[in-house]
Formats: structure tokens, C-alpha cells, sequence
């Protein structure tokens, strides 16, 4: 009787206040809810004659029908056993059993004993089919998995509240393809009214214009991929796919790791979430910020547009953002002067009065020359010359020479700007003639004789007389025929008639004209000649053979007598005076081996400073911008234009003012130091100035600057054989060094510069070991009375201050890893 009224009064009050959980992240593999039909589960049990589980039907709080198994033993400790049917896991590597039961207080029992117990074990076992029977597997522990013993938190008695337990326990991992369930009861008084299993799963999200599919967690956290959504697509030189992961609570963790972009012509809507299509008259060009409307001048008649068409007249140059309005070519240039000045012309003009809504002006110039009233005009040949330029002219004012006499001429001056090259239309301009009266010396007919080598030329040249005038001077432009343009030309002057022409390409053709300067002013140039010079291996005439033949000789004699005195000497002396020796002999060593001199060793630095260094004139040089900051001052980007040599950009590091003379030598005793080193992996000295204020000394420009910072602006954007190729290079510099018997001391990545043909060239010479205590450089640790950067530096020159080539070797092993890091500081911080 105990156990009817016990069961009534469990399934009675339970029903009544049933709640359904319903979680949308959850899978549900088995809920006895859900039954229809018995559930039939296997019951065990180890006393026959102890009550057993037993399985009864209910109506839940709908009054639909329930399956439930429930037991209440009397007076015995023997197992009872319950097991479910097999359980398909699909896929999942760890369940959750909710379980939903009422216990009978021990107490409110009338049949109390010491046995009555208030709780259940679940267990679970792992199968690949149904393969369980009623006596496989053994009801124990093992094979079974223990999950957990269960405790009520809520018990039933006699006249109390009915109130039901829902405990929740997780089952894993499971790595077969299902399991059963089995509880075991042990002297308590249950009912067991519902189970249901069910794992948990991350559903369907769309963030950050990324797609995740639906995802079951198979560890603590489980990696999902994605893709971008309609419109959308991944940015960067190395795209990866969109990455999120899921919790095992089925709950998506943090944000996703994405770089999906919506597409040109398409911005991000409702949340990043979609990509829509830019409305009529509006655009975005690129994957970035939103649709914008469309700049002045330009309209986008269709939805999704990535640009603004131009509309009718106006134009956009290949160079001009999208977001940049529409422009138009300039209007004419307006009042043309003429003013002359012996034989030189100069034409100056007004700005136009439209530029077209840009700033880009500029102007060009074209000559047609007249001979007859009557005639056709015909344009200008070579022998005009314009300053500073025919073409590009950006001030209002062009020079023109190498006009004839008594002659007429079309000067035509054209407006231009950024979109006059896609304009249909011819440039608009304005005209000026005018005739001129001058009288110059004619050097229509030149005649040349020349003599060539490997890189010079030797030029006479014979003119026809000229009564009326005194030549005062000769001036030539030469310039190599296959690359003829006004800026590639060279001058020089003689105040003979012939030149010498030096430095010249091997095997190459020139073009050489001449012309005259009288009181009057210069003449016309004459017509091109052209002369070519010699390639490897020729020499320039047969008769240089015979002298050559007999300098070789004298010098074989030279050598023979030298030799001979030296023998002499040494029989006479076997000790040789060190204190005879000239300064000069340190350069080699060995097998005349050039070797560095340390420029603090002689008395007087400045000394060094003139015998390794080329002193330039300031006038060669011209800054355009500072590009850093140094030691002892600015670092400057610049030009340096030495007479007859090509024009090259260089960079020029300054001593700021108020300078002491010991911060004047260790500035300078850089230069003394790079002068001595002549290798395509050390940087380059082109000279120094020291004549005028601020001092400076000139190295070769590297477009790409320091090599750290380089590789960090590049993230990732370079090859391994690229950067092996870097290291390659840096190395070659410094068994060069080595090879010089020179210790760095400072090799590092921020010493290191590189071109825009990535070569890499080794810098800073001399300056780590001036830096004083008070250095602000958090680069360069304290060690033993001054400053090193330790993280560079090898241990023993760290303990000892002892720098040899090995610890450059430690260094350049720093530098590697630098390399290959893009710049990551070494051990990081």
C-alpha cells in the first residue's frame, strides 16, 4: 500500500506543475516525452524478490499521455538497474541528459531503515550498434562510465509541497556512434518521470558581412569557417576565409576574424550584416566607408555604380580619384610680350583666365619658322633652344636662342593641364610673330675631326670665317643619340676650338653640336655630328702602340731595380726602423691587402678627414626635404648636380648648430670612415662640405630608408628567396668589412638601408660607440661606462667590451632573425 499511495502521490503532483524547457541551440536525440508507445527500457535487477523499476503511464500538465518509470525499495541495498534504449549521437562529441524525477524523504517513509537512501547513479555506455542484451554488458561500473551520483533538491513528504526535481548532467566525450543510459538505484523511493538528451549547437550568424554555417562543437571551443556575403569579398594579398569559433554551450565566442569587405558600388547595411547596392547618384570606388553622391561635374545614372561618369565637356585624368570632380582642359594663355636681348628671346605671358578647376597648369611652346612672305611655315629644327624647357614650363616665361637673322617667326604658347591629353580637342593657345634683325656668326658648315677612346671623346672642329666678328668663346652640347632629350644633354665650353669630352658610355653614338659667342651674344648651334665611341679591348690609334711598348718596359726595369736596392738593403740591415715607415704603408697588409684605418689615430683628424673624404661646393647641392633625424642633426633629402656628370638625388646628413669641436671631428670621422670602404653592399660616400655652415656629409639615397621599419610597412609581402636575397646582401658587406679588419659594433636591421631594387647596404658608421650616458636612445643599454644595444650585442662584448669580427658575426645572427620576422623587435618586449 505504501508504494501505491507514494506513486500516486509523486505522479499526481508532478504533473500538475510541469514546465517545458525549449532551448533554439539544442538537438534533441531522446526526450520520453515525445513516446507514444511503452519505452521498454531493460531492467536488472540483483534481488528478485526487492521491488524493481517499473514503467507506468501519466498525463502531463496538457493531459497528454507520459511514459515513467518509478521504484521504491523497502529494506534492501541491492542494485536496481534501468537502462534506455541505444542512443544515435549524430555527430556530437558531448550530450546533455536533462533529467526530470521526484525522491520520497527517507523520514516520511513508513517503513524507515537504515538502508533508505535519497539518491540515484547515472551511468553511461558507449556502443557502435545495439549490441546490449539483458546481460551484456555486466551491470557494473566498468564497462559502464559513471556520470554522477544524483541528489534531490527537493524531497516529498507526508502533507508538504510536490515539487519535482530537473537535474542536468553532461555526458563525453563520446567517440563511438552511440550510447545507452542506465540508472541504478540503491534502497531510494523515485520516480523518474522524464529524460530527455539533447547536445548543443552554435545556429546560423551573420556579422561583420560574414556568413557562419550552423556548428556542433566537438572540444571547448570548436572552429567554424565562413564566407563573405552577397556583394561582399575578402581584402589583403593573402585573403583567408572568415573565422569564428563555437562554445561548447552552443554559444558563438568573441568576434570573427574576417577581412570581407563589401565590393565597390556596394555599402554595408542593417548592422554589417548585407550589402546593398548605392542608390542613383551616389558611388563608392572602393571597399571602404559608404556610398557617397557623386562629385561636382559627374552623375551615375544606375544603381551599384563604383565611379561618377564625367558629364558632357568634362573630363578625368587616369591619375584622379574617384571622389575627385570632373575638370575641363584650361583656356588660352593671354597677352604674349617679346622681349630681346642680343640673340636671346624671351617671351612672357598671363595666366589663363579658366584653369579648368584644377591646379596642374602648364604650358608648352612650339615654333614654326617663316623664310618666305609668302611661304608655308614650317616648324622650328634643333638649333632652337629653350630655357628651362620647351615642354612642362611652369612659370609664365620661356627663353628661346639659336634664332637666324632676318627671319620670321610663330612662337605658340599652349595651356595644359591633366585632362588636356584625353581632351579631343587641340590645346587652347595664343600666338605671337616677329621678325628678327640680328646678325650672328653662321655656323651652318662645321667641319669635325675626331678621335674616340672607351669613354672620352677628342674633338677639333674648323668654322668658316667670319669677318665681321670676334669669337669670344665656344660652347657644346653633346648627348647619346638613343636617348636625345633636353634634360639628358650636356654642355661644356672652350675657349678653343676643340674639347675634350670624358666620361662617355663605351660604345655608344653621340650627338655633338657647337655654336659660337660673340659680343653680339651666342649664334645658333650647327648641325649635328655624330661620333661614337670605342668598346672594350680597342684602342683609339695604332701609333699610342710603339709608347706603350716602351713605358712597359721601363717599368719591367723599374721593377727589376727596385728589387735589387731591396736585397741590398736587406743584407745591410736585418732589423728594419718601424719609425721610418710612412703613414700611407697602413693601408695594406699581407699581400697588399687594403685595411681600415681608424681615423682617431692620427694627430690631427682633420687630416683624415681631407685625404678620405671629397670636399664638394655647396653650390652643387640643392635640399628639397627632411627625412629624419640623426645624431648630430637633420637628415635631408637632396640633389647633387656636379658640372658634366648626371644629376643624382642624395641624402644629406647635417651638424645642427652650437656644435663643440669634438662633436664637429666624431661627425665628421664618419665620413673619414666610409671613404676608406668602396663595395655595392656599403653605403656609398659622394663627399662632404665643410667650407660653409651647417657642415654635411653626402651619401647615396635609399628610397626604401631603414631596413626594420621597411620590412614592418610590408608585412608578409615579401618571399623567402627574397629575404634570404636581403641577408645575402648584408652579409657580403660585412665580410667585406671583416676582410678590411673593421668591427661594426652596431649591425642591426635599423642600419641596415635598402633601395628601391631591395639591395641592401650597411650605414652608420662610427656612431654607436660616441654615445654618451646621457643617450635618450632606449635602444642602447648601459654596460661597463658607456652605451651598447644589447639585444645585438654578443655576451662577451656585453661582459668584456671586447668587439671583434665573431661578435659582428652574433650580430648579423640578430639581424637574421629580424629578417625573417618583418621587423620584429629581437626577444621581443
Amino acid at each position: 500500500m505504501e508504494l501505491i499511495y507514494w506513486s500516486m502521490l509523486l505522479l499526481g503532483g508532478i504533473f500538475s506543475s510541469w514546465t517545458r524547457l525549449v532551448a533554439a541551440e539544442e538537438e534533441v536525440l531522446m526526450n520520453t516525452k515525445t513516446e507514444t508507445s511503452d519505452l521498454k527500457w531493460t531492467i536488472f535487477s540483483q534481488d528478485k524478490s526487492e521491488s524493481q523499476w517499473e514503467e507506468v503511464s501519466g498525463l502531463d500538465e496538457e493531459n497528454n499521455s507520459v511514459r515513467t518509470y518509478q521504484i521504491c525499495q523497502t529494506d534492501s541495498l541491492s542494485s536496481q538497474w534501468l537502462r534506455s534504449g541505444f542512443i544515435q549521437r549524430r555527430g556530437a562529441s558531448q550530450v546533455y541528459v536533462e533529467m526530470r524525477f521526484t525522491m520520497m524523504e527517507c523520514s516520511s517513509r513508513t517503513s524507515h531503515h537504515r538502508s533508505c537512501k535519497e539518491t540515484f547513479n547515472l551511468y553511461y555506455y558507449q556502443a557502435d550498434s545495439n549490441e546490449a542484451t539483458a546481460s551484456y554488458p555486466p551491470w557494473m561500473e566498468n564497462p559502464y562510465t559513471k556520470v554522477d551520483t544524483v541528489a534531490a533538491d527537493f524531497l516529498l513528504r507526508k502533507g508538504g509541497e510536490r515539487k519535482s526535481n530537473v537535474k542536468t548532467l553532461r555526458l563525453g566525450p563520446l567517440t563511438k556512434r552511440g550510447f545507452y543510459l542506465a540508472f541504478q538505484s540503491q534502497g531510494a523511493c523515485m520516480a523518474l518521470l522524464s529524460v530527455r538528451v539533447f547536445f548543443k549547437k552554435c545556429p546560423p550568424l551573420i556579422s561583420a558581412l560574414s556568413s557562419f554555417p550552423e556548428t556542433v562543437p566537438r572540444y571547448l571551443v570548436q572552429e567554424a569557417q565562413g564566407s563573405c556575403v552577397e556583394h561582399a569579398a575578402q581584402q589583403g594579398p593573402r585573403p583567408r576565409p572568415p573565422k569564428l569559433f563555437c562554445g561548447e554551450d552552443g554559444q558563438w565566442v568573441g568576434q570573427p576574424t574576417t577581412s570581407c569587405a563589401c565590393l565597390p558600388g556596394f555599402e554595408p547595411v542593417e548592422g554589417q550584416t548585407r550589402c546593398t547596392a548605392c542608390p542613383v547618384g551616389q558611388f563608392k570606388s572602393g571597399t571602404e566607408g559608404q556610398c557617397r553622391s557623386c562629385p561636382g561635374s559627374s552623375q551615375a545614372n544606375i544603381r551599384g555604380a563604383s565611379t561618377c561618369a564625367c558629364r558632357s565637356g568634362f573630363l578625368r585624368a587616369e591619375t584622379d580619384p574617384a571622389d575627385m570632380p570632373c575638370t575641363q582642359p584650361p583656356s588660352a594663355p593671354r597677352r604674349i610680350k617679346h622681349y630681346r636681348n642680343g640673340t636671346t628671346h624671351t617671351l612672357k605671358w598671363n595666366e589663363p583666365l579658366d584653369n579648368g578647376g584644377r591646379t596642374d597648369l602648364s604650358y608648352s611652346v612650339r615654333c614654326s619658322v617663316c623664310r618666305t612672305a609668302k611661304g608655308s611655315c614650317l616648324p622650328c629644327g634643333d638649333s632652337v633652344s629653350y630655357q628651362p624647357a620647351q615642354d612642362g614650363l611652369l612659370d609664365q616665361w620661356v627663353e628661346v636662342r639659336g634664332l637666324l637673322p632676318h627671319t620670321t617667326y610663330i612662337f605658340t604658347i599652349q595651356a595644359l593641364n591633366g585632362v588636356s591629353s584625353r581632351s579631343a580637342k587641340d590645346p587652347a593657345s595664343d600666338s605671337i610673330n616677329f621678325t628678327t634683325n640680328h646678325e650672328e656668326p653662321s655656323l651652318r658648315s662645321v667641319t669635325w675631326k675626331s678621335e674616340s677612346t672607351e669613354s672620352s671623346l677628342t674633338l677639333h672642329w674648323s668654322v668658316p670665317a667670319q669677318p665681321h666678328y670676334n669669337i669670344l668663346q665656344y660652347e657644346l652640347r653633346y648627348c647619346e643619340k638613343e636617348r636625345r632629350s633636353e634634360s639628358q644633354c650636356f654642355y661644356t665650353e672652350s675657349n678653343r676650338s676643340q674639347a675634350v669630352l670624358t666620361d662617355l658610355r663605351r660604345a655608344t653614338q653621340y650627338e655633338v653640336q657647337v655654336r659660337a659667342r660673340t659680343l653680339a651674344g651666342y649664334s645658333s648651334f650647327s648641325p649635328a655630328a655624330v661620333f661614337r665611341t670605342l668598346p672594350d679591348g680597342h684602342d683609339s690609334a695604332s701609333q699610342f702602340l710603339v709608347p706603350g711598348i716602351l713605358i712597359a718596359v721601363g717599368m719591367l726595369l723599374l721593377v727589376i731595380f727596385v728589387f735589387v736596392a731591396a736585397y741590398c738593403i736587406r743584407r745591410h740591415s736585418r732589423v728594419k726602423d718601424p719609425d721610418l715607415s710612412d703613414k700611407s704603408s697602413q693601408y695594406f697588409s699581407g699581400q697588399g691587402v687594403k685595411v681600415y684605418i681608424d681615423p682617431f689615430t692620427y694627430e690631427d683628424p682633420n687630416e683624415a678627414v681631407r685625404e678620405f673624404a671629397k670636399e664638394i661646393d655647396v653650390s652643387f647641392v640643392k635640399i628639397e626635404e627632411v627625412i629624419g633625424a640623426g645624431e648630430f642633426g637633420e637628415v635631408c633629402r637632396g640633389r647633387l648636380k656636379i658640372p658634366g656628370k648626371k644629376e643624382n638625388y642624395v641624402a644629406i646628413k647635417t651638424l645642427k648648430g652650437g656644435y663643440t669641436d669634438k662633436q664637429r671631428r666624431d661627425f665628421l670621422s664618419e665620413a673619414s670612415i666610409m671613404g676608406q670602404f668602396q663595395h655595392p653592399n656599403i653605403i656609398h660616400l659622394e663627399g662632404i662640405i665643410t667650407a660653409s655652415c651647417p657642415v654635411m656629409i653626402l651619401t647615396e639615397f635609399m628610397e626604401n630608408g631603414a631596413l626594420d621599419s621597411f620590412l614592418r610597412l610590408n608585412d608578409s609581402q615579401f618571399t623567402p628567396i627574397q629575404l634570404v636575397g636581403m641577408l645575402r646582401g648584408i652579409a657580403s658587406g660585412m665580410k667585406y668589412l671583416a676582410e678590411m679588419s673593421y668591427v661594426h659594433r652596431d649591425l642591426a636591421a635599423r642600419n641596415i638601408l635598402i633601395n628601391s631594387n631591395l639591395v641592401c647596404k650597411v650605414s652608420d658608421f662610427g656612431l654607436s660607440r660616441f654615445l654618451q650616458e646621457n643617450s635618450s636612445d632606449p635602444t642602447y643599454t648601459s654596460s661597463l661606462g658607456g652605451k651598447i644595444p644589447i639585444r645585438w650585442t654578443a655576451p662577451e662584448a656585453i661582459a668584456f667590451r671586447k668587439f671583434t669580427s665573431a661578435s659582428d658575426v652574433w650580430s648579423y645572427g640578430i639581424v637574421m632573425w629580424e629578417v625573417m620576422s618583418f621587423g620584429e623587435r629581437p626577444y621581443w618586449d
